[in-house]
């Protein structure tokens, strides 16, 4: 019995270690997956906080994608082409982006009023691209100080839009008119021509041919399509090469108050203003690594318009601050509009021939043109230089009179035959321009033009050989230096303060009213004042 109880005893002492162990056991290994639970958990929240991260940037960017890019701070003026990739950066530091825009489409725009005085001017003319003149001008005699509308840059407003239509393809499009900020009327150089017919020199206000010929949108009215990789192709009516050119190129960025080439637009225009802004032309623009390649034609309205066909090319490059383009151009049927005299008025009308809504005078002429620019940035300086050959030639399409040009005018009186030889005008500029501070620029602007003496069609220079102010084919310079200081004081505005003083002299200076026999150089001085607003 004793043995039994022993043995019982054994086995249950056996069993309660057994179990003991068991329980030591089930112990770890529980303690071992309550860890691993914990673990799980651990990485299964941080796998939702980045899921989350992820859903919150994806957000962001397709927010991102659906706005159009709008370079804080820079000049809408520039708005005036395509957008180009080699555009003017801005030293002010990115903001928040306040563009009026709804679903990829914007409205944007520039007001620029100031107030001016030139010591040999003329009145202010509200339909006048320029509004007075800034530049020395054949009309120019007493003294003006009062308004001087659109003096640092062209007020206009714009409508743009830009919308995926495929995957990395684009719809795009541009509308952009032009006013005079004093009196709200559209810009209208060639209207500016026609209200002074007939009247003298003296009597004169301001005027300047231009692209703008009060259409409703004088400065752009193109559409196309768009792609990264494959280029930019618009049609409609939009800036011709040169005028991107000049935009990019110029130091006081086609200001019309400080800029010779901004005031004129023959530079621009390939030799005439008018050809600044081409109708019914095609654009195709693309990049191939720092390498810009574009080209521009536009075909003619009929056979007795002007402009005739055009055709354009541009290739140019960026390397470590540093751009450069070279453009060439064939124009045809170009046209330069000038005021009719009373006689000229009263023939017109005694013929009754149609004059729209207005006739000028118009010396048509075949031009070509090559130009050189560059640019290069180091710090806080940007040097600007440029050089442009223009020939101009009697037309191979003659116009005759009646002949329809831009916004609906007529050419009243033509001249077909103006270059009997052929004139050729060279223009040069350089210039610089100091970031001072963040928010104040001082430029420093140099302008030069020379033509060459020529055998014109009124036989006023038989030889060929003059350089007096007797004629307008005598050799003749330009020279003009500008000065601005241009101050950013609150975002979206401005305000600036420079001069202008600008000669003519020999055939250059012909027919200017201040040109009297025997003086053979004329000149102004035109200090300005303005402020912009911008958005």
């Amino acid at each position: 019995m004793r043995k039994i109880l022993l043995s019982s005893v054994a086995v249950f002492a056996f069993a309660a270690v057994a179990h003991a162990d068991d329980l030591s056991d089930i112990q770890a290994q529980a303690k071992q997956l309550r860890e691993q639970n914990q673990t799980l958990a651990k990485r299964l929240e941080q796998n939702q906080a980045m899921m989350k991260r992820l859903a919150d940037l994806e957000k962001r960017q397709q927010k991102l994608e659906q706005q159009p890019r709008v370079a804080s701070g820079a000049n809408p003026a520039d708005a005036m082409a395509a957008d180009l990739p080699y555009k003017a950066a801005v030293k002010a530091p990115p903001s928040a982006d306040d563009s009026i825009c709804w679903h990829g489409v914007c409205v944007y725009g520039n007001f620029d009023m100031g107030v001016g005085y030139q010591n040999h001017g003329a009145p202010l003319n509200s339909q006048s691209t320029v509004g007075v003149n800034y530049l020395i001008s054949k009309q120019s005699n007493g003294s003006y100080f009062g308004a001087a509308p659109n003096a640092l840059s062209s007020s206009f407003i714009g409508l743009k839009g830009k919308q995926e239509i495929a995957d990395n393809l684009y719809a795009v499009f541009n509308l952009q008119a032009g006013f005079s900020p004093e009196s709200g009327t559209s810009s209208n150089g060639i209207g500016s021509i026609a209200q002074n017919n007939g009247l003298g020199l003296a009597a004169q206000n301001s005027f300047a041919d231009s692209s703008k010929a009060g259409q409703m949108f004088n400065n752009a009215a193109y559409a196309g399509i768009s792609s990264p990789i494959w280029g930019t192709f618009t049609y409609g009516r939009q800036s011709a090469l040169t005028s991107d050119a000049v935009v990019n190129y110029d130091p006081m960025a086609n200001s019309n108050a400080f800029s010779v080439i901004g005031f004129q637009g023959a530079t621009g225009g390939a030799g005439d203003t008018e050809n600044r802004v081409f109708d019914n032309s095609f654009e195709y623009r693309v990049n191939v690594g720092p390498v810009r390649l574009a080209v521009e034609t536009q075909l003619r309205n009929g056979g007795n318009s002007g402009t005739g066909n055009a055709f354009q090319g541009d290739v140019g490059f960026d390397y470590l601050g540093f751009s450069f383009d070279a453009l060439g151009s064939k124009v045809e049927d170009a046209i330069s509009a000038s005021t009719l005299t009373a006689a000229q008025v009263t023939a017109i009308n005694g013929l009754g021939l149609p004059q729209g809504l207005g006739a000028i005078s118009a010396t048509v002429s075949d031009n070509t043109s090559f130009m050189l620019v560059a640019k290069y940035t180091i710090g806080q300086f940007k040097v600007f230089g440029g050089y442009e050959h223009i020939n101009f030639a009697n037309p191979n399409n003659p116009l005759a009179a009646g002949a329809f040009i831009e916004g609906g005018y007529t050419a009243g009186v033509v001249n077909n035959t103006n270059f009997t030889t052929d004139k050729v005008l060279q223009v040069f500029w350089i210039g610089g321009k100091y970031a001072a501070t963040r928010d104040l620029d001082l430029t420093l602007a140099y302008y030069h033009e020379e033509q060459n003496s020529f055998i014109v069609g009124n036989g006023s220079n038989p030889t060929g050989s003059c350089n007096t102010a007797i004629s307008s084919g005598c050799s003749g310079q330009l020279d003009a230096v500008s000065f601005v200081a241009d101050w950013r004081f609150a975002k979206h505005f401005d305000s600036y303060a420079g001069i202008m003083w600008s000669q003519v002299s020999n055939g250059l200076a012909n027919g200017f009213l201040l040109a009297t026999p025997g003086v053979n150089k004329v000149s102004t001085y035109a200090p300005t004042v303005g402020m912009r607003y911008q958005f």
